[in-house]
């Protein structure tokens, strides 16, 4: 096994590591410690369990320990799936001081951590996360929920976990476009606050494209750092961690729109980040040549820009939903530049539609 990198999420009692490596997933010793309980229950999907489930539970041996193995994509963040994880747990026995480990992607790491905080009104958990996106991103922070028809994310809690155990080597089976669009999360750790990292990021995009495992643990831990930091000075969004929604809600539209079958999410940050970008510049807010070097990298990085053909009228009343908007108005992340990211109240409508060509 290589070297482990830890990055803690400091929130006083309830801080929890991220530990970051190849082959930490088979470190058992290390990740058994924040279980206190007995009864474990592991949650997955049909893509990721064929995969890894077996050398978890081979590390869950002397717990009473069960799998619920759910079907793969986000049309499967739903309640109806968190109904079979409470069902497990029953079957289980699972008292308060069971532990749910959610091993997969997003969907599995949000899903599971929701029916987490929903048993018993709040159960220990693990996130394991396989996709890059789940690294960078949802697995850190304690944001957890599923979808409705209506809109992304609308019920949820925060919850924090006890740990995050981020394998590096689960990302050699990952399909290149679900690790291109974790990409996007990365490119958007510094668009909202790290000049420094963006640059590093256009010098190493082939390097990352390629999996390259140096650049690919830098990014990782950065990403993972600037997290952390974040959520321990406003766990429960307040005021900074709506930067980390930069570009969310025009994905986030995008994504319903489609009904969550087409754009995968990280892609949908990657063409609603650089609206974000453009609407900043439109407003008077943000240089153009900063917006062209965003559109750039995330070119370069396999992403795409462009957003799919929807009626703007529809997607501009999608944006209504989300859950930044206060009192009606909508609120959204733009910037001032790379590295300047910032909450905007009040955005004219007239100024969305022209930019979603209506």
């Amino acid at each position: 096994m290589s070297i482990v990198e830890q990055v803690d999420v400091g929130l006083a009692t309830r801080s929890y590591p991220i530990w970051i490596g190849e082959g930490v997933l088979d470190d058992a010793a290390r990740w058994r410690a924040p279980i206190r309980g007995r009864h474990v229950l592991v949650v997955s999907n049909e893509t990721v369990a064929p995969l890894y489930l077996e050398r978890v539970a081979a590390g869950l041996e002397g717990y009473a320990h069960a799998a619920l193995v759910l079907p793969d994509g986000e049309t499967h963040k739903t309640l109806e799936r968190t109904g079979e994880v409470f069902a497990a747990l029953a079957a289980l026995g699972a008292g308060r001081d069971a532990t749910v480990l959610a091993l997969g992607g997003g969907v599995i790491g949000d899903l599971a951590g929701f029916a987490a905080a929903c048993w018993m009104r709040g159960i220990d958990f693990l996130q394991m996360p396989t996709t890059l996106l789940a690294m960078v991103d949802s697995s850190v922070g304690g944001k957890t929920g599923v979808n409705l028809p209506v809109g992304k994310n609308l019920v949820g809690a925060f919850h924090q976990p006890r740990a995050v155990v981020a394998d590096i080597a689960t990302l050699a089976t990952l399909p290149d476009r679900e690790y291109r669009a974790g990409l996007g999360e990365v490119v958007k750790y510094g668009a909202i606050g790290d000049h420094g990292f963006f640059d590093w990021l256009e010098r190493e995009a082939a390097a990352l494209v390629a999996r390259e495992p140096r650049a690919l643990a830098h990014a990782i831990a950065t990403s993972c750092r600037h997290k952390a930091a974040i959520v321990a000075r406003d766990e429960f969004e307040q005021g900074e961690r709506a930067l980390l929604n930069f570009g969310h809600t025009f994905g986030h539209a995008l994504e319903t729109a489609d009904g969550y079958r087409g754009l995968l999410h990280g892609e949908a940050v990657s063409i609603g980040m650089l609206l974000a970008a453009r609407l900043s510049t439109a407003l008077g807010r943000a240089p153009q040549a900063d917006a062209e070097r965003l559109a750039a990298l995330l070119a370069n990085l396999g992403l795409p820009i462009s957003p799919p053909p929807h009626d703007p009228r529809q997607l501009l009343g999608l944006m209504r939903l989300d859950k930044k908007n206060l009192a009606g108005r909508l609120r959204l992340i733009l910037w001032r530049g790379i590295g300047r990211a910032e909450v905007v109240p009040d955005v004219p409508d007239a100024a969305i539609r022209n930019l979603l060509g209506g």
